[in-house]
């Protein structure tokens, strides 16, 4: 049964008359905020979605109120859920600040299931009401709007085919044994291929002699080609299991898909020399991540998902996006300036953007909106006035703030499994860094 909160006095202040003393005047700030009925009456009604029931029947369940503030505790310190239940349990302020007291901490398996409910809707009406929290405090006004875009990281390894074909063979094997199948387990053959096929692209370098060059080429090859052909046999045992009607075969279908398609471009790769696969899979565990090239030196190659941030006054962020596959900046331009008129109920006096937002389309769409000022730089520096450079300076303040979200709230990458997982990683970083940020601006 769904519970806002618990019913009962802070046992900080019971026991402790000076418990005051032992708040961080940020932490006590966003209790204060936290307070907002609005934001306990959201997550009761994303709560009240598990089950057609759970507001009548069932047993007492973890109240709304002690579940978004956990969260939000969580990414505030960017702390795994087993840290947070550790946490939380053994401080007397984190237990007040939870509005948990003296009660039951809830189990990391516990909050993990109940976070599951707040997907991304949930999490954008959260943030709106935030904005409408920092828009009645007078910390934000909607007069300038900047954006940029991040590459949030999955939680995966560096990708290969040898380790793809790996992994696409051993997820099929357990997923065959988990449905009764008898499946032949070819774990010790598909390492020995992968572990060799490392060891000698390491040592094939350009500064070796053709011939040993070519000799190990070779080599790779036909270790490829017994990788491929384990999972081939692999892929045909999972296909006569589905003919025959195993049961329950829900899993088993997309992770046979994967299988196949990792199969394509490992054997378009291998033998024609094909590096441009259409639809390329990276990770079996993450099949939404996407291979991003951002030009940065430290990282010229990322996997993950693009995101967009956009702020206005204060460090606010206002909203986030995680974008589609193979979507370009330009495309996000007249979306973002179309989400902050429905926020703020008016265009911006100044909307500012790096030069992957930059072209005429995207000028016209913002003064079609009635944006005053647009700075778009497609020109070169000294072309540009002394507005348009003092708007450009202040852009460059959205990378200290996508800075300092993956420093302090983890957004450099996403440890929440699936497409699902991603925007609730950003999200819930997202509303840590405003609550964050409001507590900061004071009263």
């Amino acid at each position: 049964m769904v519970r806002r909160a618990y019913r009962h006095g802070s046992l900080v202040e019971v026991l402790l008359p000076d418990a005051d003393k032992l708040w961080d005047p940020p932490l006590r700030r966003i209790d204060a905020l936290l307070d907002d009925e609005g934001l306990v009456d959201r997550v009761e009604k994303a709560l009240a979605q598990r089950h057609p029931q759970s507001r009548r029947r069932g047993r007492l369940g973890t109240p709304a109120a002690v579940v978004l503030r956990m969260l939000i505790l969580k990414h505030l310190h960017d702390w795994s859920f087993d840290e947070c239940e550790r946490e939380v349990r053994g401080s007397l302020v984190y237990r007040a600040f939870c509005r948990i007291d003296g009660e039951r901490v809830p189990d990391a398996k516990t909050l993990i299931r109940l976070a599951h409910l707040l997907d991304q809707p949930v999490l954008k009406d959260l943030l709106a009401q935030l904005v409408a929290l920092g828009r009645a405090r007078r910390v934000i006004h909607g007069r300038r709007l900047r954006v940029d875009t991040t590459v949030v990281e999955t939680n995966i390894h560096y990708p290969t085919d040898a380790t793809l074909l790996a992994d696409g063979v051993r997820v099929l094997t357990r997923t065959l044994q988990q449905l009764g199948e008898r499946v032949r387990t070819r774990t010790r053959s598909v390492a020995r291929r992968v572990f060799e096929s490392a060891q000698r692209s390491r040592t094939a370098g350009r500064r070796a002699a053709p011939a040993v060059r070519n000799q190990r080429k070779a080599r790779q090859k036909l270790l490829y080609q017994g990788l491929m052909g384990i999972t081939r046999a692999v892929v045909r045992h999972a296909d006569a299991a589905l003919a025959r009607g195993v049961r329950p075969a829900s899993v088993l279908p997309a992770t046979l898909e994967l299988g196949r398609h990792i199969l394509a471009q490992t054997r378009a790769r291998v033998l024609p020399g094909d590096t441009h696969f259409p639809g390329k899979v990276v990770s079996v565990f993450e099949p939404h991540t996407e291979i991003i090239r951002k030009g940065k030196l430290a990282k010229p190659i990322e996997f993950g998902r693009l995101v967009k941030i956009q702020e206005a006054e204060g460090q606010f962020i206002t909203d986030y996006e995680v974008c589609e596959k193979g979507q370009a900046e330009r495309a996000l331009w007249a979306p973002t300036l179309d989400r902050h008129i429905a926020l703020f109920g008016r265009a911006p006096h100044l909307a500012v953007a790096d030069g992957g937002f930059a072209s005429r389309t995207n000028e016209r769409a913002a003064q079609d909106r009635g944006v005053r000022h647009v700075v778009l730089p497609r020109q070169s520096r000294e072309e540009r006035s002394r507005a348009a450079r003092a708007a450009l300076r202040w852009r460059t303040g959205s990378e200290g703030r996508i800075s300092a979200l993956k420093r302090r709230h983890g957004l450099r990458r996403c440890r929440y499994r699936g497409l699902s997982g991603m925007h609730r990683w950003v999200g819930l970083g997202v509303i840590a860094n405003d609550l964050l940020v409001l507590a900061r601006a004071g009263p």
